[in-house]
């Protein structure tokens, strides 16, 4: 059950109203996430904006949904498994892709090391190290990356809580943190 209504566009106020239907635009669809997050336009805001910024950064899609897998299967949140899974796979994740991020790797070595920092960044709530550093750059992360992937950390922490709080409706074919150690 739902803690927190997911706003109505048609209904939402002007500055929420304005900003979802740029979301419904890009995306064809407003996910329950971001209808939830209308509840404050400055809140929607932020995440549209630093959503939108980081997608024009190094991490192409890809690596983004690996990290969103990553840091959802870390918290604990079905609803971003869930669009994280579906999205994953509509930037060219496959099945093995998918589970080695939900376990906090993957195949590619450079890949694999920004999986296995943005899972320790949320397990150590960025105290990760000097080392960590020396250790990502050592595989081949530059400093921009290193930048944009404790930007994609914080931005799935804050939708990964919003849902876990919200308990949003899961409009994505439905994926449960609790399978994945069952598997």
């Amino acid at each position: 059950m739902s803690s927190l209504n997911a706003v109505d566009p048609a209904t939402a106020p002007d500055d929420a109203k304005r900003i979802l239907a740029a979301v419904n635009a890009q995306l064809g669809v407003t996910p329950n996430m971001f209808r939830v997050a209308a509840n404050s336009a400055a809140a929607l805001n932020g995440l549209v904006q630093l959503s939108g910024s980081l997608a024009k950064g190094r991490l192409n899609a890809r690596v983004r949904e690996q990290i969103a897998l990553a840091v959802a299967q870390t918290n604990g949140c079905d609803y971003c498994l869930s669009a994280h899974t579906y999205l994953g796979k509509q930037a060219g994740l496959n099945d093995d892709d998918v589970r080695r991020a939900r376990s906090g790797d993957a195949a590619e070595p450079k890949i694999d090391a920004i999986v296995r920092l943005a899972v320790a960044i949320v397990r150590e709530r960025g105290h990760v190290g000097a080392e960590a550093v020396v250790q990502a750059r050592a595989a081949g992360i530059s400093n921009a990356e290193l930048v944009e992937i404790v930007g994609n950390v914080a931005l799935n922490v804050f939708t990964n809580y919003l849902n876990v709080v919200a308990g949003t409706e899961i409009d994505f074919p439905v994926v449960h943190a609790a399978e994945l150690s069952r598997a």
